[in-house]
This record gives structure tokens, sequence and C-alpha cells, in this order.
């Protein structure tokens, strides 16, 4: 197996489409969120594909988890692969913390496995993540 390589880079937000799930008018509420992505840096994948369910325990609080599919490159290798992402918010932003799904990568990803995160503050239009990876 090989030595893990550190990475990061940035994302922006490129779509954000929620719809709630059950009653809108309750506490806690469900949700569910369709969002795209744009990744630069180690991981290099534009129009991301993202689902979320989200838990709003309070009118800006909750958590929430997804898979996201990024298709494009990692340091130059191309390939597809797939985050699963558990994360909480707040009114002051999100915290993110998310692995590979095992055997989900393809092309020269085939075999990745990894984790990394982000934390995201209100406003910041373009957000750092970090990630950890290895390929078999």
């Amino acid at each position: 197996m090989s030595t893990p390589t550190q990475t990061g880079g940035r994302f922006t937000f490129a779509g954000w489409e929620e719809q709630p799930v059950g009653p809108a008018d309750t506490m806690p509420r469900l949700a569910h969120a369709m969002v795209t992505n744009s990744f630069t840096g180690a991981i290099e994948a534009s129009d991301t594909s993202c689902s979320y369910a989200i838990t709003y325990t309070g009118e800006t609080s909750g958590t929430y988890a997804g898979m996201e599919l990024l298709s494009g490159a990692v340091e130059g290798r191309a390939g597809t692969f797939v985050l699963e992402e558990r994360g909480e918010f707040d009114s002051s932003g999100t915290r993110c913390r998310f692995e590979v799904v095992p055997g989900s990568g393809t092309g020269e990803l085939t075999g990745i496995s990894g984790s990394g995160g982000f934390d995201y503050r209100h406003g910041e239009q373009s957000v750092p993540y970090t990630f950890t990876y290895t390929l078999a």
C-alpha cells in the first residue's frame, strides 16, 4: 500500500436547491438538498453532483449527511469517485468531514481511499478543504 498523501485546495458552491421533506413549519424538520460544487487544487472537479439529507434542530442549526460524486482528477490522475459526507451547521458556519466510498474510484483513481474535511464560515466565497488519500 502506498504512503498517504496530504493535500488540499478550495471549492465553491455552484448551486444549491433545497426542498422540505414533511412539514416545513416544525422543529426538528427535514430537508433534501441537491448541490453542485466546483473543486480546485489537489482535486480538480467542476460541477460535482451532491445530495444531502438535512435535519434542522433550530432555524439556523442542525446536521446533514450526503454523497458527492466527483468526476475529474486528483493531482493529475483522471477518474471518478464518491465522497460520503457528514457535518453540522449553526449560525456561524458548517463543519464537514468526508471519506471516499470504498470501491467508488474509476479510471486512474481505481482503488482510491481517503478522508478530509472543511470548515465553512458564512459569507466565504471559496472554502479551503483538506484531503489525505492513498491509491492502491
